[in-house]
This record gives structure tokens, sequence and C-alpha cells, in this order.
């Protein structure tokens, strides 16, 4: 695998949108999240034509990304949000450009499709940092976000991920100019959760949001066979659509039933969204929802893996703090020392 080059102060980063084309609909974080990138980060973000357009064509969205990827003068690529259709743009996307330019990608969510396609051409990319949401947060960037993007984005070597003891995934609405006076609401919580934590398992990392890699796994779109996973650590997270513990639990039993699971010896699972603006969860049922995810995970364990070591409750995917995860690059899962170090 390739860590690409990082950019560093005054570089231009593009700024895409390879899922949908919220920037155009939804202005008030995207332009919080420039201001950051400007200002706070010192980089110079690049719109590409398909930036703000809603309902742009998958080939006009996969016409933006390899011109970034084959434009000299941009050093990075940060998507701006996800959405549900990426799926339809990686068949445009060219390869041997890409392949040609490496360059950090930062994003999550439908970005999976992304982050896969990158691994499948040995290019390590970044799982997190979206400019809407960790950038152009309400209130500014989280502090803790804003490290682990920083240390992503300019540095290179090892980073032992931070353990939040509060978080938010209460949602403020991006159309109203006051939801960006002040931070979200954050909730205490009890950091990480550890399951068979009696090994230290080193490995490159893979996965993604749970629901994005259920469609790509239904596609056959970039899954290689089984024992190409042999020794990675799997990074899965769910999205603000809640999918229910079953749900989960069906998805990874699959996983299980193609002989995926069983080569994973280490697995990490981020925080779970338990509240959107469609589903809006008082603090008893999140805590349920979450209990109920993280037994769902536990039970399809069971059946197919079950000497892995999980860690619950990571602080990467939909969550407030987010820290990045190198998508395909190392990762130390250190179970007596309690502590998680990734190699940025």
């Amino acid at each position: 695998m390739i860590y690409p080059p990082k950019p560093q102060a005054g570089d231009k980063v593009a700024v895409l949108s390879p899922s949908a084309g919220l920037p155009g609909i939804l202005p008030l974080p995207f332009e919080a999240g420039l201001t950051v990138l400007r200002e706070e980060f010192g980089l110079m973000p690049v719109e590409f034509p398909a930036t703000r357009v809603m309902g742009a064509s998958a080939r006009e969205r996969a016409a933006d990304v390899n011109a970034a990827f084959a434009d000299p003068s941009i050093k990075a690529i940060i998507a701006s949000i996800g959405g549900d259709d990426q799926i339809t743009v990686t068949p445009h996307l060219d390869d041997a450009v890409i392949r040609a330019n490496p360059k950090p990608f930062f994003g999550y969510s439908d970005n999976t499709n992304l982050l896969l396609h990158l691994w499948n051409l040995g290019i390590v990319a970044y799982h997190g940092g979206s400019v809407m949401c960790q950038f152009g947060r309400c209130g500014g960037t989280h502090p803790a976000s804003a490290e682990s993007l920083r240390a992503a984005l300019f540095t290179s070597g090892p980073y032992t991920l931070p353990e939040s003891f509060e978080f938010s995934d209460v949602d403020k609405p991006w159309d109203d100019p006051a939801s960006f006076d002040a931070p979200p609401p954050m909730r205490a919580c009890d950091g990480w959760h550890w399951h068979n934590p009696d090994r230290v398992v080193e490995g490159a990392t893979w996965g993604g949001n749970l629901e994005i890699l259920s469609w790509l796994l239904m596609a056959d779109r970039g899954i290689r066979p089984a024992a190409a996973y042999e020794g990675m650590v799997l990074i899965v997270e769910t999205s603000e659509e809640l999918p229910s513990a079953e749900e989960v639990f069906r998805i990874l039993r699959n996983m299980g039933e193609r002989g995926l699971l069983a080569k994973f010896p280490a697995i990490l699972i981020g925080r779970p969204k338990a509240w959107s603006l469609n589903h809006r969860l008082t603090p008893a049922e999140s805590a349920k929802y979450a209990d109920d995810q993280r037994e769902a995970v536990l039970k399809a364990l069971t059946h197919y893996a079950p000497a892995t070591m999980a860690v619950f409750d990571v602080d990467f995917g939909h969550t407030d703090p987010q820290v990045v995860i190198p998508y395909g690059g190392q990762i130390r899962v250190d179970g007596p020392a309690r502590t998680i170090t990734v190699t940025y």
C-alpha cells in the first residue's frame, strides 16, 4: 500500500461531492467548512464543477474525481459529505490517472465506495473528515477531531487515538444560521468497550460504513476472495439511518457465511449514531439502540469469529468527536494496554 504525499500549509485541496451535491442546497455548513480549511488549516479549497450540483450525473461526479487526481496543483481531496449512490460513480473513474497521481482522500459514509476503490488500487486513504460535518461543524470543529485531522493531513507516522468520554450525535438544522452559533450538546459516555482484549493485533485496515459495505457485497463491487483479508483489522460503523440491530446482525452474519469475519483478528466498531432529525430518540432510547447494536455484533462474532478481539464505541464514523482512521493503512490494537495506534 502507498501512503500518498501529504499537503503543506498553503497548498490547494479539492473539495468534491462524489455522492450528493448537498452544498448546493445547504450552503451554511459547507461555507463554514471552507472557512475552517482556509483560516485554521491554512489550505486553499478548490471546488470542481459538480461540487454544488444536486442531482449531478455519475459521470459528472466521476469527472471531478478524475480531474482532481490529474491536477498537479491539488495536493489532497476532501469529500463535502456522503450520500447513497456513489456505487454508480466508481465505474467511471480513470484508474490509470489515479494510480499515476496518488493523493490523500478524506471521506466516510457513502465515500466507503471511494475508500475501497483506492484500496484496490493500492492507495491508502482516510476514513473521516468531510467538509460539511467535521470542518463545518456547528460551533466549530471539535478539538479532538481537529487534532486527528491535522495529524492525518500534515504528518506521517504513529498516532494514538484519543478515547473520548463525551460525545454528541444530535443534529442541528443546517438551514438555520443560529445553529452555527454554538456547538451541539455533548453527553457523557463510558469510552471504549473491549471484547477479548488478550492480545496485540497489528495489520492494515479495511471496512467502512456497514450499510455501504453490504451494498458493495451485494453488487460484488471491489470485493476480493476472503483469503485476501487474512490478518487485517475490520473497521465498521453505522449511519444516521439507524439500521436496526437485526439488520446489523444479518449483514455481519452474511459476511460470516462468506468466510470474511473469521479472517479479521480484530474489529473496531464506531460509536453508533443513535439520533437524527428523522429519528429523534430519547437518551434512554439511544442508549438501548447502542446496547442492542453491540449485542448484535457480539452475536455474529460468537457464531463466526469467537476469538476475534473487538473494540466498541471507537470515535470514528457518524459521531462527534470523530477521529480519522487510515483506510488500508497500518493500525495496532493493543488489548492489554487498551490502546489503538494508527499510522498516518
